[in-house]
């Protein structure tokens, strides 16, 4: 089992105000290069709410970059520790990210974050502050902009159009299937934009949401339904594969 690193180890309980000063620090940390290993493993990672807002399901599921083959989940149910503010969800949500992180039989080269990377107001989204505090590649692909583009992307497969940040480019609408609504695609760290593209395009073969995301999704729905029913079924739907 890998051994988790922190490269940028913080406290997570934080009022929103130094939560915002200590994102626009984190983002002077972001590398916006393609500063990537062979990609071998890609990892989805998402969050679902059980009863109460309070309470966290966070899910990770690695997937062959070939195959999209489902190699592994790993999960982690926690409780919030930082409210519900718009613009600051990687503090709400990545402490049980991080937790189910650490369950992992092998690290992925790549994560793929449902939310964002740089398409952010203060250029740090879940995906880039996971990316720093991991040093690993990550990207964003949300299914809902942040920031929004100042026109819709074509109605074909890879059309897109840039969403801006003060005169610079931070992101995409993105078509990954003709004539379905887009996503939005930033990079998160340790990636270019341009190659973030790629990856989202050749993560999505079949639907709009790419692979990692759909799983991960999925994953973390089941185990809501599974917790709120019994440790039995839970223990079914969370083992490695």
């Amino acid at each position: 089992m890998p051994q988790l690193q922190l490269h940028h180890p913080h406290v997570w309980d934080l009022s929103p105000e130094a939560a915002t000063i200590l994102q626009m620090a984190l983002a002077k940390q972001v590398c916006l290069n393609d500063a990537l290993p062979e990609i071998k493993r890609v990892a989805g990672v998402d969050i679902a709410y059980g009863k109460n807002s309070e309470e966290l399901i966070a899910g990770v599921v690695i997937l062959d970059a070939d195959s999209l083959q489902v190699l592994e989940k790993v999960h982690f149910i926690g409780t919030s520790v930082f409210p519900y503010v718009p613009g600051l969800f990687s503090f709400r949500e990545l402490p049980p990210l991080l937790k189910a992180l650490e369950k992992l039989q092998f690290l992925p080269d790549l994560i793929v974050c449902d939310g964002h990377g740089q398409a952010h107001p203060r250029r740090l989204g879940l995906a880039s502050h996971l990316g720093i505090l991991l040093d690993l590649p990550t990207i964003g692909c949300g299914k809902t902009p942040l920031l929004k583009p100042l026109v819709e992307p074509g109605p074909e497969r890879a059309d897109q159009s840039p969403i801006w940040l003060e005169s610079e480019q931070v992101g995409v609408a993105l078509r990954t299937q003709p004539q379905i609504r887009p996503v939005y695609v930033s990079a998160g760290h340790r990636i270019s934009l341009k190659t973030a593209i790629d990856w989202i395009l050749r993560l999505s073969p079949d639907y709009r949401q790419p692979e990692t995301t759909r799983q991960a999704n999925s994953y973390v729905n089941q185990l809501r339904e599974a917790h709120h029913s019994g440790p039995d079924k839970e223990t079914e739907v969370t083992q490695t594969i």
